[in-house]
């Protein structure tokens, strides 16, 4: 995008009361930010959902002259810009009605033909919702998702830890300006994040610290994922928020449980009670709802290798090697194996080339 044209887009990202959801539609209407600005306010006012109100601000020159100054701090700090228009912009977030029109980034984000997974949880986590938090993580390593998360205290951080030690890609959305870092105390985690994904964030540098903030960036977080897993919450919390949006998303929600008298499981006992939320005890569950499987095929292993298997995995072998193609569910049912437990065991099979999915939540022996 020429810088032209990004600061007609930031003037329209800074015009008050028109959203995002609203700036689209004008978009729409006329082919571009700059044209948007070029065309009549009678003409504008004709577009569904358009009034007086949001247009109120439109045409001030104080939108061209602000965008103009975050132009050139975007410039002076090499800040990468992703228009919801464009390739590079987060693919999924682009069905969002209410998703950013830019975005601005620092690192090497890579979310093309990516697994993108969602992490949050309260602030104040205890020792088991990190343990928890640091297991799930190294049991989907070896299917390279990317890791999403908001970058703040307690489970937020933890995943994002976990994901930089899994060699995994990792994104913290912010709910502030690229020009400082909330909270100061993570800011020795900012190479490890940048080396490892990024930042991204909607919010320019000239923007105030506002609470409100942490929940209007929530909707990246559920947005640009696949599906949100929840790991600890209190009876309010942001991670419910985040989970509402990724719900209305049509996002697949994950949140693990607690003991009924435990204060930060109390949120996620509510979504699951509700039905709004998938429970989540391990990995597993989460590979078996979602159908991921390890992105570069395993080679098959020649029959006169040995591969080493465990009792279980022996006898879930032996079970393909008999039956041939066979659902999850048949296959832990027959050989008396939990279903949660069947999904890692064949996904460590997998790995180890003896087995290999196939569509419908198959499997067959290789």
């Amino acid at each position: 995008m020429k810088d032209s044209d990004l600061q007609y887009v930031l003037a329209l990202q800074h015009v008050p009361n028109l959203g995002d959801v609203s700036a689209k539609k004008l978009i729409r209407h006329t082919g571009s930010a700059e044209a948007v600005f070029k065309e009549k306010k009678a003409a504008l006012l004709k577009i569904d959902g358009i009034g007086n109100t949001k247009l109120s601000y439109l045409f001030s020159s104080e939108n061209l002259k602000a965008a103009e100054k975050e132009l050139e701090f975007i410039l002076r700090n090499k800040v990468k810009t992703l228009y919801y228009e464009n390739s590079d912009y987060p693919e999924r977030l682009k069905h969002c009605l209410d998703g950013p029109i830019l975005l601005f980034e620092r690192g090497n984000i890579q979310l093309v033909n990516r697994k993108i997974l969602s992490i949050v949880g309260t602030r104040k986590a205890t020792t088991h919702g990190i343990s928890f938090c640091e297991r799930f993580i190294e049991e989907l390593a070896p299917l390279n998702p990317v890791i999403v998360s908001g970058f703040a205290y307690g489970i937020d951080i933890a995943a994002q830890r976990a994901a930089i030690k899994h060699n995994l890609q990792t994104v913290g959305c912010l709910a502030h300006g690229l020009n400082n870092m909330y909270p100061a105390v993570h800011q020795k985690y900012v190479a490890g994040v940048e080396n490892n994904g990024g930042f991204l964030t909607d919010f320019w540098s000239t923007d105030t610290f506002d609470r409100n903030n942490f929940l209007k960036r929530n909707r990246i977080i559920a947005g640009m994922s696949e599906a949100t897993v929840v790991i600890e919450s209190a009876e309010k919390g942001g991670s419910l928020v985040t989970a509402d949006i990724a719900n209305s998303y049509s996002r697949e929600v994950f949140a693990v449980p607690g003991r009924p008298t435990d204060l930060q499981s109390k949120g996620c006992n509510m979504l699951i009670k509700s039905q709004q939320a998938h429970v989540m005890t391990s990995a597993a569950d989460l590979i078996y709802m979602l159908n991921w499987h390890p992105q570069t095929p395993v080679k098959a292993v020649q029959k006169q290798l040995f591969v080493e298997l465990e009792e279980d995995e022996q006898a879930l072998y032996g079970y393909l090697k008999d039956r041939g193609k066979e659902q999850l569910d048949l296959i832990a049912l027959n050989c008396s194996i939990p279903t949660f437990k069947a999904a890692t065991l064949l996904l460590n099979m997998e790995l180890k080339g003896v087995v290999k999915p196939l569509p419908g939540k198959l499997f067959e022996a290789v």
